[in-house]
């Protein structure tokens, strides 16, 4: 590696990037990060995971959402919430991510480039600064973790203001008092409920008949009785045939003749990955309509064997934490260094109001694959904890395989699910049964007493292991005994 200027380049600074960076440099070798933007962190930390998930915490702590039940819906800690009142922790935030990632960056010896890099060669790429100066720089191996940038369709009139994505949002001059979302996926969920919580009213448009697919029905249920009875107006199969920015409102018309209308709308359908700057074309690299890169999923090698790509770019799961491990094994494997593969259960939250968090396999999955289950579910409202903290909702559920008693899946809506969740995924991964929950002792009073509520649940119905049987001893048997 000898005869190139840096042993791995990495495009991108966001998740993977980062823990690429660094493993890279505690490998003790020469590796370089190239960012368009002039702070390091990605997407990730300047309008992606750790702004929504700041504001969602912002939101729920001004407006005392937690303590409505206790207090009346009327409840707030402030009662004028502003929109510097929701930047102003935003900021302090990723003031602080930001200083952890130089720092990071600099006790492991990894060097940085501000400026918009491009592929020129095999292994050489050039680099352009916002000063107008380019430099090329040459590599053995190259990691692309260039995440994604917000869908803008032609149709949609985006100023910035009263129409905006993602990005834009979260520079929101005041908070409007009507909001219509476009998009019920997992961004589009998590803003609208949020905003729903600052009594903000929050129309959420989903083209399709359903949303969250990939999350159990019978959680989508429940949560979708939770969001509906806090105040958002949910119109699934709705698709959009036009938006009109009227100056004072913004118009929507669906094509079922239904007109909406709001002060500001978010259009959150979808994301592209952000690869179009990078000339993949001159090293032979191609990327699907969503313009994102296709991989090895166990190496996150790319076709060309020297170029890795990790995170967002790559598509599902496309979650800050999954692209933390790819990142790790990437680099490892990219610097031939053996290391432990991943594990094959991760956790997905999506940071709504009320969070949803799941790992393992849907009961829907289950019965696509013909496997014999049963079912455990606690609510939230059943334990003590729940009372105390006023939780009037809240639901765990857990799957069961029948012939071999292991957990097979978990999915959890309610108050702390994203924390709840890692329970259920070291049960996972270490083969755990249904018995763990039952043998085993849980804090008390806490929520996640919960398992254990949810383990009974299942384990009454269950049939009893013939090893947990009391044999009785025949009398003949008892006979030979005394003889």
């Amino acid at each position: 590696m000898s005869k190139f200027d840096y042993d791995l380049i990495i495009i991108g600074s966001g998740p993977s990037g980062r823990s690429a960076a660094i493993q890279a440099g505690k490998l003790k070798r020469r590796v370089l990060v190239i960012d368009r933007k002039d702070r390091f962190g990605g997407v990730s930390v300047h309008t992606g995971t750790i702004p929504s998930k700041t504001l969602r915490e912002t939101v729920l702590n001004l407006s005392g959402w937690r303590e409505r039940s206790f207090y009346g819906r009327s409840y707030r800690v402030k009662d004028q919430i502003r929109a510097e009142d929701l930047k102003a922790r935003l900021h302090m935030t990723l003031d602080h991510e930001v200083d952890v990632l130089e720092h990071q960056f600099n006790r492991n010896h990894v060097e940085t480039l501000n400026g918009l890099a491009k592929f020129v060669g095999p292994h050489e790429v050039e680099v352009a600064t916002d000063a107008g100066e380019t430099t090329r720089l040459t590599a053995a191996k190259f990691l692309i973790a260039t995440g994604t940038k917000t869908y803008r369709p032609d149709y949609v009139p985006f100023n910035g203001k009263t129409v905006v994505d993602g990005d834009d949002f979260l520079e929101m001059a005041e908070i409007p008092r009507s909001l219509v979302v476009i998009g019920a996926g997992v961004i589009g969920v998590e803003y609208a409920t949020m905003f729903s919580a600052l009594d903000v009213r929050v129309t959420l448009i989903e083209p399709r008949e359903t949303f969250l697919d990939f999350v159990d029905k019978r959680l989508i249920h429940d949560f979708t009785h939770q969001i509906r009875e806090n105040g958002v107006d949910l119109r699934l199969g709705s698709a959009v045939e036009k938006i009109e920015d009227a100056g004072d409102h913004v118009e929507v018309t669906l094509d079922n003749g239904r007109h909406v209308r709001g002060e500001m709308l978010l259009f959150a359908a979808g994301r592209m990955g952000a690869t179009s700057a990078l000339n993949l074309d001159s090293v032979g690299l191609e990327t699907d309509h969503r313009n994102r890169i296709k991989v090895d999923r166990k190496t996150y090698q790319t076709s060309v064997p020297h170029i890795y790509a990790t995170g967002d770019v790559i598509g599902h799961p496309s979650l800050a934490s999954t692209s933390l491990q790819q990142g790790r094994v990437a680099a490892c494997h990219a610097l031939d260094t053996p290391t432990l593969p991943e594990s094959p259960w991760y956790p997905y939250g999506i940071y709504s109001v009320p969070e949803i968090s799941t790992c393992g396999m849907s009961e829907e999955e289950l019965q696509e694959r013909e496997i014999p289950y049963e079912v455990g579910v606690a609510r939230f409202r059943e334990t003590s904890r729940g009372h105390i903290m006023g939780l009037e909702h809240g639901m765990l559920k857990m799957l069961f395989s029948l012939k071999t008693r292991r957990v097979l899946g978990v999915q959890i809506v309610g108050e702390g699910a994203t924390e709840l969740i890692h329970i259920a995924q070291a049960v996972l991964n270490l083969k755990g049964t249904v018995d763990y929950f039952v043998q085993n002792t849980f804090n008390y009073p806490t929520l996640a007493e919960a398992y254990k509520i949810a383990g009974l649940d299942a384990f009454n119905r269950m049939p009893i292991p013939e090893e947990f049987k009391v044999k009785k001893k025949s009398a003949a048997a008892k006979e030979a005994k005394k003889a």
